[in-house]
């Protein structure tokens, strides 16, 4: 099931194992109960520390169970670990088996003191990059505490269970049997919707900070190049995200990033935030900014309010704020969001096989979702607004190659159809003839490009007609002391490397204009 590498490999991560542990199968005559039984073999072999017991009794089959010898300390997996998932397989063994993870005293601390009985089940795909985080997440938790327990699903494997529980998104945990989360969430944000006390905590912790000299607010690239260029002129910088990593967290694959060949999304967040932790920065996570104060004359501090109700204030304030997936605004969207309706093809597509779905959005993004879903589906149509295609003409090319793909352009979606529970159809005009078709079909994929995030910030500063933040050369906004970069900005090209470049740009303007500013008076830092 290894290669000798790969075992070679994990040979050496499992020395670190403190504790022994079983590996507790639960198989039936399967092929895919075959497959586990040569993963688990190969693992088990890794380590003098790791047992197999082949007779479990859990009703998932394949499925297996990770335990600390003697203790109820435990996770479990329903279905084969791979792809994205076998990172979460040897952490899940190294935890397990005693080895510290790399999580400060109070985080831990503050899982230890949940009380109560949870019992968490994840569902996963194995080609989304956005479960990995969750299932880490809840696997560490229960890790740590033991009175919540965690099983991750492959809801590819488990069909029946997806049908039964209705799950068209993932990652989608269960807590108890009902619902409690979907999509993309850390081990802080899952631990804010366990303990509800959290954010008042946090909050508390906020709302004394005493001025900062530059506060960036977003923690997507160009929020971590300007917070990182801010840091390294020796002055007092804050982040405040709602998440570090920002969309880039919902990007698969990165092929041009210059001197980086081939990277993922998440990965890429993950250095990011590593970087800025290299300085002195306080990154202040889970926080949405809903106002912008901009100072009242040159000199004076800039405010920026938290949905908690922390106030933030700060010399020089740098917006990074990014964009979000567009929406196409239409009747039945909201309802069947995450019930049919999906944004991410790589996370969601493998729970559409055998089904007919629709990709909205005939540029780059659309007909490459297109082309990765005819690969899962049983048919894709693909429509788009405009009279033609936008995509590379390569990517057009091997659209229409694929025999189980309909282009239909000039086209206005108009309506998304379900049965209260999940999507059935979705309506479009032909903008050339006026007449109204339907599609039955069972899933829609939105790909039409990016809105930024703006909102929080009209009648505050400059936006443009499109809702982005007016900027000059150097970064700066309408308001003194109030630089932007990356998507959010009119900067023409939404690209990683230009997002961070615009980042350096706006930090080294806003040190430029610190130093010709005089310090803040003591009563507007009390």
């Amino acid at each position: 099931m290894l290669d000798a590498a790969l075992k070679n490999q994990l040979h050496a991560y499992f020395e670190r194992i403190v504790h022994p542990i079983e590996l507790v199968a639960s198989l039936d005559d399967g092929e895919k109960s075959r497959e586990m039984l040569a993963l688990l073999e190969d693992v088990a072999a890794q380590s003098p520390k790791i047992t197999l017991n082949r007779n479990g009794a859990d009703a998932r089959k394949p499925s297996f169970a990770i335990k600390r010898a003697g203790t109820d300390v435990g996770v479990a997996f329903a279905g084969l670990p791979m792809g994205h998932e076998f990172n979460s397989l040897i952490l899940a063994l190294l935890q397990v088996g005693g080895h510290p993870p790399k999580e400060s005293a109070e985080t831990i601390k503050q899982i230890e003191a949940v009380e109560g009985d949870y019992h968490f089940e994840t569902y996963f795909s194995l080609s989304c990059q956005n479960c990995p985080d969750v299932v880490q997440a809840l696997n560490l938790i229960s890790v740590i505490n033991p009175r919540i327990r965690h099983t991750a699903i492959d809801g590819a494997l488990f069909q029946d269970e997806v049908e039964a529980r209705k799950v068209l998104a993932v990652p989608a945990v269960f807590l108890n049997g009902e619902l409690f989360a979907q999509g993309r969430m850390g081990l802080e944000q899952l631990l804010a919707k366990i303990d509800t006390g959290a954010s008042l905590r946090a909050a508390e912790k906020l709302k004394d900070k005493p001025p900062f000299d530059v506060l960036v607010v977003g923690g997507g690239p160009a929020g971590a190049a300007a917070a990182i260029y801010a840091a390294r002129k020796g002055i007092n910088t804050g982040v405040v995200a709602e998440r570090f990593g920002g969309q880039v967290l919902d990007t698969m694959g990165i092929e041009n990033f210059i001197s980086v060949q081939h990277t993922e999304g998440p990965k890429l967040a993950a250095s990011l935030e590593a970087h800025v932790k290299e300085y002195d920065v306080d990154i202040m996570n889970l926080q949405t900014a809903t106002e912008l104060v901009p100072a009242s004359q040159p000199g004076d501090l800039t405010q920026v309010k938290l949905a908690s109700g922390v106030t933030l204030s700060a010399r020089t304030v740098i917006l990074s704020t990014g964009a979000r997936w567009r929406q196409m605004n239409v009747p039945g969207e909201q309802d069947y969001r995450n019930k049919g309706v999906a944004y991410c093809p790589h996370c969601d597509g493998p729970l559409f096989k055998g089904k007919r779905v629709a990709v909205i959005g005939g540029g780059n993004s659309g007909v490459e979702a297109a082309i990765d879903l005819a690969g899962l589906v049983a048919h894709v149509t693909l429509i788009e607004f405009d009279g033609q295609l936008r995509a590379d003409a390569v990517l057009q090319d091997k659209l229409r190659s694929l025999s189980n793909v309909r282009i239909v352009v000039s086209a206005q979606t108009t309506e998304v159809h379900g049965d209260g529970d999940k999507v059935n159809g979705l309506s479009y005009k032909d903008r050339a003839t006026g007449a109204h078709h339907r599609v039955d079909l069972e899933g829609v994929f939105v790909q039409i490009g990016l809105v930024p995030n703006t909102e929080w910030l009209k009648g505050a500063i400059n936006l443009s007609p499109r809702g982005e933040i007016e900027i000059d050369s150097r970064g700066e906004t309408s308001a003194y002391g109030v630089f932007a970069a990356g998507d959010a900005t009119t900067t023409p090209y939404k690209q990683i490397i230009i997002a961070m470049g615009g980042g350096a740009t706006a930090a080294l303007s806003a040190f430029d204009c610190l130093i010709r500013q005089a310090p803040p008076a003591t009563s507007q830092a009390a």
